[in-house]
């Protein structure tokens, strides 16, 4: 045992907890001297609500429990420190007045702090260096809580514990015991977290206020509340219940593609708790195999990724430092996990600008309110260079894909040429449908669905065929499309389009007047008739079950074509058939398992195209 005849800590091995145990087992001391300045440092942390304040706080609790069994002599010397001190505490200031009180006592210095070990030596002070402890390995009482199925434990004093347990979207609320948990449990805890996260180099304390810590332990992202913020001592772990690949989110080689070659602008949206984060995992891991150089901004880093992958933690720099730091390592691809405030979306507006590849993640509860966060913040027009394709994230699976482009339209709706302007046109991915438009309307930016139902309701269609039969007086063959009650478009063969339109446009001006509509002639091989389900074909198909897909077998003509599959004529969901002529569902997809289902239980199925 080694003996000291005066000790005097600082205030690194005093936040650490290593003395108290090392007294009586591994040293043998007189008398442990603390100085003042550590007492009012901790102090003034204890004050800010940091944990490490009352982590100290309690480990010189535990020095004075010992010593009062008669171990050593516990004393307070030094200086109290003014608030000055306090503040440049950072500075060395507190650490300087603990090296002296150490050279005056000709006691020997205690630091876990390697500038502090370095300086006393060069000063003559007698030191001795206390490596931070490794982690044991041992189970933490958080960990206890969990088991393979749990996505996040939910701890408050006063309450009895709860659990989710289940999968992204396929969860329930389960309670993990009959007694309520008390104050002193949680700050147990707490503190047996901030421990072990000042230890371990997988973990990482990453943002310490007033009234709240922000852990990531391994893969736990731990968030800590407390009094003056919440109305009591609260505590919240979540882990990853999943890691997928982006294989087995059953994407079609048109959206495999877009990933891999095109899009650079991606936002990855859902609602919490549906797997926004596990597939922009999966997109990082996808960049990576293919060889290309992937960073991540993250505050926590709770992304599970290879070593090759180097995750930022924006709360412990600024966005200028990591904007700085990007641009000099030129990285292929970017991560931002999550984009929370302005400062987040407009640093993502700016690394995309800059050419920097880009998925950001974002809570939404649509598809269409991801793109809206960014409406206000940024200009209109900009929004499609830095927004080219939006994946929607719902159960654990993808449930919709968007993509942006800018145009010059009159918008759907208007009816006269000179209201023409900028209009970011959003469209589904699969099928080229437009959905959303998005242009300014006097001072204000809007954002106006434009549906099948819009564009083709019964008045406007009994309007269209009236217009059909009565052009049908002129041309032996039409196709009407009405767009306003007072506006439509015309499809007529090539060869007849002079005819209409007469000399200088007499004709035409005619037939508007009989009909009372604005009449725009276009040819008819760029007419599209609007489709629904009930419209669509069935076709014939070959199930093929291999070890871990389903594949539907279809002819090669429908390469390329959305397909919707129906069991029992109830709709299931669309695909796009691919180059093969065939769709492919992973069986350990939740809609894998559904299929495998409905095929063994004889379930009628009919593919739609």
């Amino acid at each position: 045992m080694k003996s000291f005849e005066k000790i005097i800590p600082d205030t690194s091995i005093i936040i650490e907890g290593i003395l108290s145990e090392k007294l009586g087992t591994e040293w043998k001391a007189e008398t442990v001297i603390i100085h003042q300045a550590v007492l009012s440092e901790l102090e003034h942390q204890a004050n800010q609500g940091r944990s490490i304040g009352y982590l100290g706080l309690d480990e010189i609790k535990l020095l004075r429990e010992k010593a009062d069994k008669g171990g050593f002599v516990l004393d307070f010397k030094g200086k109290k420190p003014n608030i000055t001190e306090i503040k440049y505490a950072s500075l060395g200031e507190i650490d300087s007045s603990i090296r002296e009180l150490a050279y005056d006592e000709n006691a020997t210095l205690i630091t876990g702090d390697k500038i502090q070990h370095r300086v006393a030596e060069a000063r003559g002070v007698k030191v001795e260096y206390l490596k931070p402890r490794e982690t044991g390995g041992k189970t933490l009482k958080i960990e206890s809580f969990f088991d393979p199925t749990t996505m996040s434990v939910h701890l408050k004093e006063g309450v009895l514990p709860f659990a989710k347990k289940g999968f992204p979207g396929n969860w329930q609320f389960a309670q993990l015991a009959d007694k309520i948990i008390d104050q002193d449990t949680v700050q147990e805890i707490a503190r047996e977290i901030i421990e072990e996260a000042k230890k371990r180099k997988d973990s990482y304390i990453e943002i310490e206020r007033t009234g709240s810590t922000i852990v990531q332990l391994g893969t736990f992202r731990i968030v800590m509340t407390r009094p003056p913020l919440a109305d009591g001592w609260e505590i919240t772990a979540v882990r990853p219940v999943k890691k997928l690949t982006l294989e087995e989110y059953n994407l079609s080689e048109k959206l495999i593609e877009r990933i891999e070659k095109q899009a650079e602008g991606i936002l990855v949206a859902g609602a919490p708790g549906m797997g926004k984060t596990t597939f922009a995992a999966a997109v990082a891991v996808f960049y990576a195999e293919k060889g290309k150089i992937v960073k991540t901004i993250e505050a926590p880093r709770d992304l599970v990724l290879p070593d090759s992958v180097t995750q930022y933690a924006i709360s412990h720099g600024d966005p200028q430092e990591i904007h700085d730091i990007l641009l000099l390592t030129r990285p292929d691809y970017t991560l931002f996990d999550e984009m929370r405030n302005t400062k987040d979306f407009l640093l993502f507006a700016d690394l995309r600008l800059a050419g920097i590849g880009l998925a950001g993640v974002i809570h939404a509860t649509n598809p269409i309110d991801a793109i809206q966060r960014f409406v206000g913040r940024i200009e209109l027009g900009v929004i499609p260079h830095v927004i080219d394709t939006v994946i929607f994230i719902k159960n654990g699976q993808v449930a919709k894909v968007l993509s942006l482009e800018m145009t010059v339209k009159v918008p759907s709706g208007m009816t006269e040429a000179d209201l023409a302007r900028p209009v970011v046109v959003v469209t589904d991915f699969e099928t080229k449908k437009m959905e959303y438009e998005i242009y300014s309307y006097g001072e204000e930016t809007v954002v106006v669905p434009v549906t099948e139902e819009r564009q083709y309701d019964p008045t406007k269609l009994l309007a269209a065929r009236q217009i059909e039969q009565e052009m049908k007086n002129y041309v032996g063959k039409a196709k009407v499309k009405v767009l306003a009650n007072n506006k439509a478009e015309v499809y007529i063969p090539t060869e007849d389009i002079p005819r209409i339109i007469g000399k200088q446009g007499k004709n035409i001006e005619k037939i508007e007047k009989q009909l009372g509509f604005n009449i725009d002639i276009k040819e008819l091989d760029e007419f599209k008739s609007p489709q629904s389900s009930e419209e669509k074909q069935g076709i014939t198909y070959k199930v093929e079950e291999t070890k871990n897909a389903i594949i539907l077998r279809i002819a090669d003509e429908y390469a390329g074509t959305p397909a919707e599959v129906y069991v029992d004529g109830h709709f299931l969901f669309t695909s796009t058939v691919s180059k093969k002529g065939d769709i492919k569902i992973h069986k350990k997809s939740k809609l894998g398992q559904t299929l495998v289902d409905d095929l063994r239980n004889q379930r009628k199925l009919e593919i739609r195209a």
